[in-house]
């Protein structure tokens, strides 16, 4: 992430006018550039209210927060780390990718209100682009890597057979590089993480990389998309 905070790790880059300059390309966002099709395989919605959690890492967890919190049937979306070993990370040994965690969201949501397949087809359309191999837009290492953890072997069934329909159908002009991991635990990012993109919208590195992801995720998801309270 490279803004207010600037990012242990993250590759060299400089804001020009509003524009991220990487190497000479000219970098957007990192946005999938496509829009895959919805799952063949998913949970059916709920009869009654109640809550679901999974957890998503795909880059800088900014990003990912932000699309999540604006989703409908999601009542939470929490910066953090999961994936690694260690007991007590943080922002700091994190960011020197030694932990084995990736920067992650948790997401609780409500399956009577949103399925956890379309979460999914969320998270590999517009939060995220799942063809990148440990790395996000300008953030490299093991922990900007792409990844599911499932919670529940539903999870793990939906989210397995939708890699393999995207693989299968080639959606991606590329392989898709995704891990699909059970969750071991999840710990929150400190405090100044959390709602970090709704909370610096004039930030150069959020409104190069994370609000066009909420604007994607208004664009295509019209129907699925709410404006959170408190920002």
């Amino acid at each position: 992430m490279i803004g207010t905070i600037v990012r242990t790790g993250a590759a060299a880059a400089a804001v020009l006018g509003g524009v991220l300059f990487l190497g000479g390309r000219l970098a957007v966002g990192s946005t999938a550039p496509v829009t895959p099709p919805g799952p063949v395989i998913d949970v059916p919605l709920a009869d009654a209210p109640s809550t679901e959690t999974v957890v998503f890492a795909g880059g800088c967890f900014w990003g990912v927060e932000a699309v999540f919190e604006h989703v409908k049937g999601v009542k939470s979306a929490v910066s953090g780390y999961a994936g690694g070993a260690a007991n007590a990370p943080s922002y700091e040994t994190v960011s020197s990718g030694t932990t084995g965690h990736a920067e992650s969201v948790q997401v609780v949501f409500d399956p009577s209100q949103v399925s956890f397949g379309k979460l999914l087809e969320i998270f590999f359309s517009v939060a995220h682009d799942p063809t990148e191999k440990d790395r996000q837009g300008p953030d490299v290492g093991t922990q900007y890597r792409s990844a599911v953890f499932y919670v529940t072997d539903e999870q793990r069934r939906v989210t397995e057979a939708y890699v393999k329909q995207l693989s299968d159908a080639k959606v991606y002009p590329h392989p898709i590089v995704t891990e699909v991991s059970r969750l071991r635990a999840f710990y929150p990012a400190e405090a100044y993480h959390q709602h970090y993109a709704m909370l610096h919208p004039d930030s150069p590195y959020i409104s190069t990389y994370d609000l066009p992801k909420v604007a994607a995720l208004e664009r295509r998801y019209p129907r699925l998309y709410q404006e959170p309270a408190g920002y």
